[in-house]
């Protein structure tokens, strides 16, 4: 069964940072691209950043400079460390995997809160 399990979030100050997990069973990341995206109360989905198979990152507008992207193949587990975080960053985070070379996303996890105070 192919399950996504993020973890991490929690409730911080502006300006500070989290690191949030993606822990992924039933598939590895050989084929898979991961992505994390985001939803605010009221907002649609946003789309944060993205790591291929191959390793190569991208990241939405908002978030460049500020968030990295990695994994760790060992442990089937895809990270997000988020620095600098503003009060606009609030949202409910999911990572969700994609066959890599195609654009829908077959898997998502249940989402994790991030709430930055000012």
């Amino acid at each position: 069964e192919v399950q996504l399990v993020e973890s991490g979030g929690g409730l911080v100050q502006a300006g500070g940072s989290l690191r949030l997990s993606c822990a992924a069973s039933g598939f590895t990341f050989d084929d898979y691209a991961v992505g994390w995206f985001r939803q605010a109360p009221g907002k649609g989905r946003e789309g944060v950043s993205c790591i291929s198979s191959t390793d190569g990152s991208t990241y939405g507008d908002s978030v460049k400079g500020r968030f990295t992207i990695s994994k760790d193949n060992a442990k089937n587990t895809v990270y997000l460390q988020m620095d600098s975080l503003k009060v606009e960053d609030t949202a409910v985070y999911y990572c969700a995997a994609r066959t890599q070379g195609r654009t829908d996303y077959d898997y998502w996890g249940q989402g994790t809160q991030v709430t930055v105070s000012s």
